[in-house]
């Protein structure tokens, strides 16, 4: 469903999205917010119109994409 809603996105906003998760891979935690309370897991992505839920699997260095809002 998230690639349906990314695939969907304006050209320019799925750059933004791409540039964004690629600054979150090489620094998650100060690239995002908290996601409700901050455990350091569940976090927020915000570039402008795309709001972004991941969770961050630290042991793993991975980000995992729950959802995709696109507000523009």
């Amino acid at each position: 469903m998230n690639q349906a809603i990314w695939d969907g996105l304006p050209d320019e906003a799925s750059a933004r999205l791409a540039l964004a998760l690629a600054d979150a891979c090489a620094d998650p935690i100060a690239t995002t917010q908290p996601y409700g309370e901050d455990d350091g897991y569940m976090r927020t992505l915000v570039t402008g119109d795309i709001l972004v839920v991941i969770y961050l699997g630290h042991q793993t260095k991975t980000l995992h994409i729950f959802q995709i809002d696109y507000l523009g």
